[in-house]
């Protein structure tokens, strides 16, 4: 699941918002949403990564986490493995970018409005390194609901049915598809806040 912001607007967002953001250019997707079940070496490639970050940030890493959909056994997946990276201030780039790119991570998102949340694709694993500050929210609510899914077999079998049927549809921009399922990600949170 990656990071998503504020559901309660349904309007997908336009190319030229997600431009804003994005580092480079964006590109169209204009497909559906290929998903694969769930692959037992997702979390070994996440370890891979994981160790790369490691040995290039130090303890600048404060927290490196499996997350998303590829972090949940049993739970279908895009094969894109996601990654989050907690450092003292992510607005602070100066202090892991060149780091991170060193070792040819690429920076591909900024979203100052959002957390200071960014996003890096990887040298030759196809992830997603979600860096947010240190006692952001998202973090929490991140980690959250990938423990939900683990825990709670129901959830998680529902939450692979609205993806598969989200799935077949074509879209734009892969983010209307990430944006599309915010109301079941939603549904899901409230009743993993309520225990």
């Amino acid at each position: 699941m990656p990071p998503m912001k504020d559901s309660s607007n349904s309007t997908p967002r336009t190319d030229e918002e997600l431009q804003e953001v994005t580092v480079g250019e964006l590109k169209p997707h204009n497909a559906s949403i290929t998903l694969l079940e769930y692959d037992p070496r997702w979390p070994k490639l996440f370890d891979r990564e994981a160790k790369r970050i490691r040995s290039v940030l130090g303890n600048k890493a404060l927290q490196v986490e499996h997350v998303g959909s590829t972090s949940v056994p049993g739970l279908c997946a895009k094969p894109i493995i996601d990654i989050l990276l907690v450092v003292t201030d992510s607005a602070d780039e100066t202090t892991y970018v060149p780091d991170l790119e060193k070792v040819g991570y690429t920076l591909r998102i900024r979203e100052p409005d959002w957390f200071e949340h960014r996003v890096f694709k990887g040298p030759d694993t196809d992830i997603n390194l979600h860096v947010f500050s240190k006692g952001t929210s998202e973090i929490d609510r991140m980690l959250r609901f990938r423990d939900w899914l683990r825990a709670n077999n129901s959830d998680r079998d529902n939450y692979a049915r609205v993806k598969r049927k989200l799935a077949q549809h074509e879209w734009r921009q892969v983010q209307h598809y990430a944006d599309a399922k915010s109301s079941i990600v939603q549904e899901i949170m409230e009743r993993a806040n309520a225990t």
